[in-house]
């Protein structure tokens, strides 16, 4: 869950998903998030189907689900009060019920059956106190007492500092006051996770905060499922502070049915309010040396999902690149604040919004000449809900918050068009037809079209509130070249910082910067648009460090050199 709530204290309304845990149950996978009132669920990790169920708490954070001894069990987070215990053996039939009432509160629950059969329970949310694990008994009930297993260590953990790209800025208002005084303290140690390969325990958790682009998660291990575990300097391997949609902390990590190693994680926007949250699902693995990894290049193009076993770091680039990045923009109308050219600046944290109510208003992008398009996606924000949304009953929220997914709102539809001239167009998708909420809809096209426009316009909306778009994102591949190979120097100016700065290639569009403790285990990434420099803050002490600078473009991606990041007072 992470952080705290430091959002306006006047009614939010605003769209959360956070916290997924994903398990893979009777040949279908289960998707549980804070606040959404039921569960997803997928037979192929590609489309998700919500299903709302009245049997679980509709409002409790950090759900987890897993399988224990052929059933599923959830729990989810309550710092005051016990935390029961859920069991299903048929999820579709909407069979859960109370199996423990529980006999302790926790926070961020992850709950873990060994391979003989014992089970055991990890949970903590804290920046004071550790996480801590416990062995249950079959009925659910406590084992002894709690053991601390995992606490931070920011001296030597670089992820694990505060801040929008590791930095707090001066405060200027009350509320940046706020933010700075709960920042400057110790991070967030929270999302526990237990996974096991071999005879390995991985202990996964999450820092530090939710509410910036730095929310990752590292990991700890062990021979034994209550520990000493030791930390792991490919921490963190789950890292996604740049790109469109920012942080990758808090999740699960899983198999498909080939076998294929998942992580999901928190994606940050937190705009509206600190917990305004969306989810992301990465390749992952356990490479020979047995290190956690995801592929998390960019992670915000879409991916085909594998039919079979597959190697998740053979991704060296996008099936299809992004061909609407600052192309021209023009809409129905304007919100102040809001202009249309913030749709294709890949930044989902601002967005173009019309003037409400938005049912019939448009936005059209021109990307400059014709293209071949595989896939469209929109992105739609929240703008200004509490204007126009009706108080909700909804218990502790009523008339408060609007977070989860709630039976009152209508769907948000649009009908997104094509056009090779701006006056002739083509239906891309009619939204009117399956009825679905879809704030950030893949449309993939059948074939490859020769488009230079593309427009969306909004069908319904929730609560009648304006048409808002953060990113109207246009894939496909351009039939230039890729921006030539860059060559970066990179520096360790501190025990836990490195910069780097590069000449810029001609014709890039931006670059992707890979990082990690061997010059073959660049797992990590930072991915960054016209820039060429960057401080990465995130490094653990003490750490060899090798970088590699991808140039890309709407044409491809021009793979970097290692390079070793030398002490600058190095002889």
């Amino acid at each position: 869950m992470g952080g705290v709530h430091l959002g306006d204290p006047r009614r939010s309304i605003h769209r959360e998903a956070a916290d997924p845990s994903i398990v893979r149950y009777q040949g279908r996978y289960f998707l549980f998030a804070s606040m959404s009132r039921g569960y997803w669920h997928s037979d192929d990790l590609a489309e998700w189907h919500y299903r709302p169920t009245e049997k679980l708490p509709p409002f409790d954070y950090a759900p987890d689900v897993r399988e224990i001894d052929g059933a599923l069990i959830i729990s989810a987070s309550r710092k005051t009060g016990n935390s029961p215990f859920f069991r299903s053996v048929d999820p579709l039939a909407d069979d859960f019920a109370e199996v423990a009432p529980g006999t302790f509160s926790f926070w961020d629950p992850s709950i873990f059956q060994d391979d003989d059969g014992r089970i055991y329970l990890y949970w903590g949310c804290d920046n004071v106190q550790p996480l801590y694990g416990l062995e249950l008994d079959s009925g659910l009930e406590p084992i002894g007492q709690p053991v601390p297993l995992a606490a931070s260590d920011v001296e030597r953990r670089g992820w694990e500092r505060t801040g929008e790209d590791y930095v707090v800025p001066e405060p200027k208002t009350e509320r940046e006051r706020m933010v700075a005084q709960f920042a400057g303290r110790a991070p967030y140690i929270e999302g526990a996770w237990m996974t096991k390969v071999g005879d390995t325990y991985y202990l996964q958790y999450a820092a530090p905060g939710t509410q910036w682009n730095t929310y990752a998660d590292g990991y700890l291990t062990s021979d034994s499922p209550l520990g000493p575990f030791t930390y792991s300097s490919s921490s963190p391997f789950s890292s996604k502070p740049g790109g469109f949609m920012t942080g990758a902390g808090h999740g699960s990590t899983f198999q498909d049915e080939w076998g294929n190693w998942w992580h999901a994680a928190t994606m940050r926007i937190s705009v509206n309010d600190v917990f305004e949250r969306r989810m992301g699902i990465f390749p992952a693995g356990f490479d020979e040396d047995g290190v956690l990894f995801c592929n998390q290049s960019f992670a915000d193009y879409p991916l085909v999902v594998p039919d079979g076993a597959f190697d998740p770091r053979a991704r060296l680039e996008p099936e299809w690149m992004l061909l609407s990045y600052r192309a021209s923009a023009k809409a129905s109308s304007t919100a102040p604040g809001h202009d249309a050219a913030l749709a294709t600046d890949e930044d989902a944290r601002d967005w173009w919004a019309s003037t409400a109510p938005g049912v019939g208003e448009w936005l059209a992008v021109d990307l400059g000449q014709a293209q071949h398009v595989h896939a469209v996606q929109v992105n739609l924000a929240d703008q200004a809900l509490a204007d126009t949304a009706p108080p909700l009953d909804v218990g502790a929220d009523s008339g408060h918050t609007w977070r989860g997914i709630y039976e009152t709102h209508t769907p948000a539809a649009f009908l997104l068009e094509g056009s090779l001239d701006g006056e002739t167009w083509e239906t891309l998708h009619d939204g009117s037809v399956s009825g679905e909420d879809r704030p950030h809809a893949l449309v993939i096209l059948d074939r490859p079209k020769m488009l230079r426009h593309v427009r969306v316009t909004a069908q319904t909306l929730p609560f009648d509130g304006a048409f808002a778009v953060s990113g109207l994102r246009v894939f496909g591949r351009g039939e230039g070249e890729a921006p030539p190979q860059v060559s970066p120097q990179a520096a360790r100016i501190d025990a836990r910082t490195a910069r780097l700065s590069w000449t810029p290639a001609p014709a890039a569009m931006g670059y992707n910067v890979r990082y990690g403790s061997h010059p073959d285990k660049l797992y990590r990434s930072w991915l960054l648009y016209e820039r060429d420099h960057l401080d990465v803050p995130s490094l653990n002490a003490d750490e060899q460090t090798w970088f590699a600078v991808d140039s890309f473009n709407e044409n491809g991606v021009t793979r970097g050199e290692p390079v070793l990041a030398v002490a600058i007072d190095a002889p």
